[in-house]
């Protein structure tokens, strides 16, 4: 046996003598065994997409996201208030006080009190009451949960829209469905780990699905609800000239890459690059619904208006979650309803109501429904007093949002708003709330979900949130 030294080789002449010469070399092979140890456990992780196990037991995996864009009001859809439709077209009593209930357009003592044109109805065995604007929803209502009181600051939809999508006021923070990413990855290699599809436009852009300041790995993937919702899919050559040149790319791109590593949007670029490369073969089964029965088409109204774009979407995203997509965010457009809000609402429930019900019933019989969960909300609610033609002011003091699947307890309304509707008042959940609830039904705790940005560690909910709306979700 030789050992080196000074650059020259001399035999060793016993064990102690080797152990003497080759000593300082044992600490580099524990260095460099304790690199390896940490690149095993992700810490420095070739793919920060993989799969995670969450750090508590997990009630959900997935999660479909309904956002209905323009606030859709609680008191119209899935909070019945009888004194509102007793004072119809009186002013508001002087006994109720309206003193810091800023409205976008109008105060809060201008308007006559407008009850609402729909009935509500006691629906399932639990009795909950819900809108006839959802008539195929409340054929569901012992399997959603309707959060009564929720509430926040901000009466104006920019800020509105960005508290609940990414739980801030300010632009360029993670979206929700960024941080649920962050915390555990995705199930499929070869389809987005997040995806956003709409009927309409945003209307904050693409900062209701952006990553923020998390890595740009982790931001959603639009898919389009027009045509093919890829574009590309079929590639131009041979599959396998396509895979070396896209191996010479990602040689190209990574030696870059190597000499600024803080640079996620190009690490993100050189990921999508090898995850479109796999969707070509994944992501033409899963739009391709040809094969789905007539039955299911005629569920999600495919083939007949005002369902087939919004019902295509919810199909598609029934698919993803089957397909192991971790997050899927629909959005519908436009619940505003400032003069005629009743039409608005019952154009927006005809094209949705049909749709999300059949998403429901296809969950829940494919035994899906327990571990997905579907959330429904809009960036507020709307006044119960009358602007202009029969329209309703931004109202964000108290409106309502609902939940189903993930093991809740279902077929239960969760606090309450005041007998007009103006305030939550009893049992109030925050918007910080309700994405520290998303969070927890995922086994992530909200708090230890962090990400240091600008010298301070970030959380979704901010410097608040509380999760005990989970344990009154789970209630059964």
């Amino acid at each position: 046996m030789k050992t080196a030294c000074c650059g020259r080789h001399e035999p060793a002449l016993n064990r102690r003598d080797f152990l003497v010469k080759s000593a300082f070399g044992f600490g580099a092979c524990a260095f460099g065994s304790l690199l390896a140890r940490e690149r095993a456990v992700g810490a420095i992780s070739p793919n920060p997409l993989a799969p995670k196990p969450p750090p508590v037991p997990a009630r959900a995996r997935n999660v479909i996201f309904f956002f209905m864009q323009g606030g859709p009001s609680h008191v119209d859809t899935f909070d019945p208030k009888p004194e509102l439709t007793r004072y119809d077209g009186k002013p508001l009593p002087d006994s109720f006080k309206t003193e810091g209930l800023s409205l976008q357009f109008m105060k809060a003592t201008d308007g006559k009190l407008m009850g609402s044109p729909f009935a509500f109805k006691k629906c399932g065995q639990s009795g909950l009451e819900i809108s006839d604007l959802f008539r195929n929803v409340s054929r569901f209502a012992d399997d959603i949960a309707v959060i009564r009181s929720c509430y926040h600051e901000s009466f104006i939809h920019g800020p509105a829209l960005g508290l609940l999508q990414t739980g801030s006021v300010l632009l360029g923070h993670p979206s929700v469905g960024s941080w649920v990413l962050y915390g555990l990855g995705c199930e499929s290699d070869n389809l987005p780990a997040y995806i956003v599809m709409t009927d309409g436009g945003f209307r904050i852009g693409s900062a209701g699905f952006s990553s923020g300041f998390l890595p740009a790995i982790y931001q959603g993937t639009l898919f389009r609800t027009e045509g093919s919702p890829i574009e590309n899919l079929n590639p131009p050559f041979d599959p396998a000239d396509q895979r070396l040149i896209l191996n010479q790319v990602n040689q190209w791109n990574g030696k870059y890459l190597a000499e600024r590593p803080d640079d996620t949007r190009l690490a993100a670029q050189l990921s999508n690059y090898e995850l479109a490369f796999r969707m070509q073969t994944a992501a033409p089964e899963l739009i391709d619904i040809s094969k789905e029965s007539q039955t299911t088409r005629e569920a999600y109204g495919l083939d007949r208006e005002p369902n087939a774009k919004f019902g295509r979407m919810c199909l598609l995203a029934r698919r993803m979650v089957e397909r192991g997509v971790r997050f899927v965010q629909l959005y519908d457009s436009d619940w505003d309803g400032h003069g005629e809000c009743a039409k608005n609402h019952q154009e927006n429930s005809n094209r949705t109501d049909k749709p999300i019900a059949a998403l429901l019933g296809d969950l829940k019989q494919r035994g899906m429904l327990e571990s997905t969960l579907v959330v429904w909300a809009g960036e507020f609610g709307r006044t119960p007093v009358m602007q202009g033609s029969n329209g309703r002011d931004h109202n964000p003091y108290g409106f309502s949002a609902w939940m189903a699947g993930g093991g809740i307890g279902s077929g239960k309304a969760i606090g309450a708003t005041d007998e007009f509707g103006f305030r939550a008042v009893e049992d109030k959940v925050h918007a910080h709330d309700l994405h520290a609830t998303i969070l927890g039904l995922l086994g992530i705790d909200h708090k230890k979900l962090t990400y240091l940005f600008e010298g301070r560690e970030r959380r979704l909910s901010d410097v608040g949130g509380d999760n005990n709306l989970t344990e009154r979700l789970l209630r059964a």
